[in-house]
């Protein structure tokens, strides 16, 4: 199969963020879903302008998306066929319904079992992160310039999840971190770009879904980030179960951070 160009992925997800996503700002119906989470009017219009967009571009390829139900989203990673994009349409949506501007819409396309495409876009900074795998990755048409890491985990920025964390290791991370400082803004797709980018420096995530992070996950990588389970397996799981995820863009970071976390 030859691959969209992406390019045209990325105005297709920009426009649909921009038409979609901005003018219900801080504004929207909202839901509570069965697990907890929220879930607006801006989810679904978007997962629906996306998926209408994409099957008349690349009609072969199906979609699963955030918002699909449980049982449909298990038939479309079962047989995923000759590509299957896979589609968050509005991660960080607790922040987008408060009015919090850190949101963004993840888009990747999964053939034979590997993601081979991957766009996240951040309406509220036009900041459109992109990659194929084997290229660059990039950010708004350029090439992503990661800032630099400081030489020591010691001086490093964290972003960490504490929420899906196992208890111990909570605690640990509360009462001896080997980090400088820790945030948590709640958009996973934007974690991994902002790792990528080297605004991060390290990252942590108890329980992520493939959605959240296939694209993230893609960009990091073809940037020469390095990532793992807390089992040490690789993040990426083309049958879609929860992954628990950390990662640093400097790959002697990334040896410092894995050793404290797994070896501690």
């Amino acid at each position: 199969m030859k691959l969209p160009e992406l390019e045209t992925l990325c105005a297709v997800v920009k426009r649909a963020a921009v038409e979609e996503l901005l003018p219900r700002f801080a504004d929207v119906t909202r839901k509570i879903k069965g697990d907890g989470s929220i879930v607006t009017v801006a989810d679904r219009a978007i997962q629906d302008r996306l998926e209408s967009e994409l099957k008349q571009l690349w009609p072969e390829i199906a979609l699963l998306g955030e918002e699909m139900t449980a049982s449909e989203q298990a038939k479309r990673l079962a047989r995923p066929g000759a590509g299957l994009w896979i589609v968050d349409p509005l991660d960080g949506t607790s922040n987008f319904a408060a009015g919090i501007p850190f949101y963004s819409v993840s888009v990747a396309l999964m053939v034979a079992g590997e993601v081979v495409l991957g766009v996240v876009y951040d309406p509220a900074r036009d900041e459109c992160f992109a990659a194929i795998k084997g290229g660059s990755a990039r950010m708004n048409g350029l090439p992503l310039k990661g800032y630099p890491a400081p030489d020591s985990l010691r001086r490093c920025i964290a972003t960490v999840d504490f929420k899906r964390l196992p208890t111990s290791l909570v605690l640990r991370l509360m009462h001896s971190p080997p980090y400088s400082s820790q945030r948590s803004f709640g958009s996973v797709a934007l974690d991994w770009c902002w790792v990528a980018a080297g605004r991060f420096h390290v990252y942590l995530h108890g329980r992520q879904k493939i959605w959240d992070y296939a694209a993230g996950h893609l960009i990091l990588e073809q940037m020469g980030g390095r990532s793992c389970g807390l089992d040490g397996a690789p993040v990426f799981s083309a049958g879609g179960e929860p992954r628990s995820a950390l990662a640093a863009l400097d790959p002697d970071i990334f040896r410092q951070w894995r050793e404290w976390l797994l070896t501690g």
